[in-house]
């Protein structure tokens, strides 16, 4: 790793950081290092950067600000990329957005919605990049990504760049075809919203932000919902319904304020979240004969 580290030195593509904790770099606080974490300057330097990769032919991924995700403790193997300020770029062009993959959803609803601009609504309060909302079709309240984005500029495995539109994104309940079928990362997006009242847009997504204030965990380490809803059944429901609410192993916890969240209480290792995920899918099978699934994304070397 010492050459591909020198090199991306020498390339100035950005911030370099070697053996870094990936839990500084997650929703949850949990994560070992990754070998070498770079966040690029900008999209040019994300070609560079891959560049670089495949020349020395080491692992690599892509995160943004580590919602949704659950890094093992062993951390991960090669070249970590994180989106973040090099790609916070907004155009506000009309009803029309492009914004750079690495931009806070957050940051961007409350930006808009001061403009008049609706559609984003859904997104208040939910922590993330637009990256990262792209990839799983964030979503709330009724609406997700899929209903305003226009087309996304993605970084595929092989280190090829594409612009796909929404259709050709295949998107369906928190998934797209960056997931599994052709696995990238977006690096833009190109979102369409329509005029509103802002006075309207403004109390929605104040309405939006108390609700889940109310009934999220806001103030404990998480990672967002850690089970697909199995529709029509709820994961949160089913959860509390076993009764499990507060049940803890180790450091990680089940949320006493919403069965699908597991809060890091303290110390808590992916261990002990992994742990718990297992306990939980094996309690609600065994109740109700229903097989949750994961919507938190797990990676890093295996223990």
């Amino acid at each position: 790793m010492e050459n591909i580290i020198r090199e991306l030195e020498q390339a100035e593509v950005g911030k370099v950081l070697v053996n870094e904790p990936l839990a500084k770099h997650t929703t949850m606080k949990i994560g070992g290092p990754a070998d070498c974490l770079v966040v690029p300057k900008d999209i040019d330097s994300i070609k560079k950067i891959i560049s670089i990769i495949k020349d020395h032919g080491v692992s690599w991924r892509a995160i943004g600000r580590g919602s949704n995700l659950l890094v093992s403790d062993e951390g991960i193997e090669g070249v970590v990329i994180k989106l973040g300020d090099g790609l916070d770029h907004l155009e506000i062009d009309g009803e029309v957005l492009t914004v750079g993959g690495g931009y806070s959803v957050i940051k961007l609803a409350t930006i808009i919605s001061k403009k008049g601009l609706s559609g984003l609504e859904f997104s208040s309060g939910i922590p993330g990049s637009v990256g990262g909302a792209v990839y799983m079709n964030a979503g709330a309240h009724g609406s997700d990504m899929s209903k305003i984005l226009v087309k996304a500029h993605i970084l595929f495995e092989d280190g090829t760049m594409e612009w796909l539109t929404c259709e050709e994104l295949k998107f369906s309940y928190r998934t797209s075809i960056l997931q599994n079928e052709r696995p990238g990362i977006c690096l833009e997006a190109v979102l369409k919203l329509e005029e509103g009242e802002k006075e309207t847009i403004v109390s929605v997504m104040q309405k939006n932000k108390d609700y889940r204030r109310d009934t999220q965990p806001w103030n404990f380490p998480c990672a967002g919902s850690i089970f697909r809803n199995p529709l029509p059944d709820y994961a949160g429901a089913l959860v509390e319904k076993a009764g499990l609410k507060g049940y803890k192993i180790g450091g990680a916890q089940v949320s006493d304020m919403h069965g699908n969240f597991i809060v890091n209480a303290g110390g808590a290792t992916a261990q002990d979240v992994l742990d718990l995920i297992a306990f939980i899918k094996k309690t609600v099978l065994d109740k109700y004969n229903v097989q949750l699934e994961t919507e938190v994304e797990i990676i890093g070397r295996k223990s």
